[in-house]
């Protein structure tokens, strides 16, 4: 069934009641075009007004952070409703910035949700500063992501902050309120001990830490993944930074992170596994720790960053035309692999592990890498595949080839695709983040070369 523009008007209008001045913006914009085709404007300004809703009208109701998942089916076979994740909810306070500025969401009412997310966080569990990776939404005690894992995060602490300075900067006015948004902020911010994680002095940060089974996890975070911005995050810290040396010798493996090969004839650029088997990862990695840093000019003694994720959204483009299994429905208006709700479970889905599962947000998220790849993939789901598309936007995955899908959302698939979108109509959360003293100090420490604002 075509997805119309009285079908697109009916999700944009019957959600939630936003400001009037954008409702009649995008019912104007939806008049004037023919019935079968929808603008590309258009197109954009309804899945960010959805996909925004997750973290506005979806939040967790105590916190007002982002829910873990959120099934419209209501069936919760893991965690419960009111779990917060705080990876996810760094991105869906940047994803709320993007509902202010489209007028989708007054800016008092957000700059009141910000304050109340942040009194949760001041009173939340916290692990030498580090958030967990969940939080139960209505006491703020940690809920163990795994047996070990139940202190603090490292890496979804990152993500949050990259959110929570990227508000400061928005909220950087004179008004009382904002003031104190922004004092909040700080204090949280300084408050993180990134040096604590690397477990007593070693060059490399560790993903986790326990107060029950201390770094029986054991995770080093290095070579390329998604956690690029905990790195600039540690060395920008203004209290507890890491030294030039955690970052050239931890993450970047003394230079062996540097990447000589080609993958459908695209530079990869940095390692992404230390085995040729798996030469490039789920599309999350170019998408998460550049939420806010902006990738386009951005570049060090290792990569070209802006290359380095461009490329990647590229190879999975090129994967999918070249459809090697020849799964139903891959092409090039159906493309990108990521980690999300799969078959069975959660799989994290790459050209050299697929099972022949979409998710929206691989290729939706990539808009400023691949920008008439990605619209050929929102024009054909809004367009011919109205049964993926619920509340919230796109459903988190499905599988032509199985003839699968649920109807459930995960904040960290859902949050990148309005904010990367954003910073490819605007460049707004890029413009913010990189305006921070500190984070430019942290990139400077580490010789990195970007644009200045």
């Amino acid at each position: 069934m075509k997805f119309s523009l009285f079908n697109i008007a009916i999700l944009v209008m019957g959600f939630m009641v936003f400001s009037c001045k954008q409702e009649e913006k995008l019912a104007a914009n939806m008049a004037s075009l023919p019935q079968v085709e929808l603008h590309e404007d258009s197109l954009l300004d309804t899945i960010q007004y959805q996909t925004i809703n997750y973290f506005w009208e979806g939040a967790e109701p105590n916190s007002g952070l982002a829910r873990e998942r959120l099934h419209l089916d209501d069936v919760y076979p893991s965690s419960p409703k009111n779990t917060i994740t705080i990876g996810g909810s760094g991105f869906g306070v940047m994803a709320i910035l993007v509902g202010i500025e489209r007028g989708f969401i007054n800016k008092e009412e957000a700059l009141d949700r910000f304050l109340k997310n942040i009194e949760f966080l001041e009173n939340a569990d916290r692990f030498h500063g580090a958030w967990p990776h969940w939080l139960n939404g209505e006491t703020g005690k940690v809920v163990a992501f795994g047996k070990k894992d139940d202190g603090g995060d490292l890496v979804e602490t990152a993500f949050l902050i990259q959110g929570l300075l990227t508000v400061a900067e928005y909220f950087n006015g004179n008004t009382d309120k904002e003031k104190q948004l922004v004092n909040k902020i700080d204090q949280l911010w300084r408050t993180v001990e990134w040096d604590w994680y690397t477990k007593g002095g070693e060059n490399v940060l560790y993903w986790h830490w326990s107060p029950n089974y201390g770094w029986d996890m054991n995770f080093p975070v290095g070579g390329y993944n998604e956690c690029l911005i905990m790195y600039v995050l540690a060395a920008a810290s203004p209290t507890y930074p890491i030294d030039k040396s955690v970052y050239d010798l931890g993450w970047a493996k003394n230079g062996k992170i540097v990447s000589d090969k080609k993958y459908y004839d695209e530079a990869l650029v940095l390692n992404y596994y230390e085995h040729d088997t798996h030469p490039v990862g789920p599309l999350f990695w170019a998408h998460y720790s550049y939420l806010g840093l902006n990738p386009n000019g951005l570049s060090d003694q290792y990569a070209d960053y802006w290359k380095l994720t461009q490329n990647q959204a590229k190879i999975h483009y090129k994967y999918a035309v070249d459809n090697p299994k020849q799964f139903k429905g891959y092409g090039d208006n159906l493309w990108g692999l990521t980690s999300s709700y799969s078959i069975n479970g959660y799989h994290g889905h790459r050209p050299e592990s697929d099972i022949g599962v979409i998710a929206p947000t691989a290729a939706l998220s990539s808009f400023p890498y691949t920008p008439k790849e990605s619209m050929k993939v929102l024009e054909n789901i809004y367009k011919n595949h109205d049964s993926l598309i619920g509340q919230y936007g796109p459903y988190d995955a499905f599988s032509f080839e199985s003839n699968w899908y649920k109807p459930r959302y995960l904040a960290i698939d859902q949050g990148p695709i309005p904010v990367m979108i954003e910073n490819y109509r605007t460049g707004l959360l890029w413009n913010l983040f990189m305006k921070n003293k500190d984070v430019k100090s942290g990139l400077d420490k580490l010789n990195f070369k970007y644009k200045k604002s």
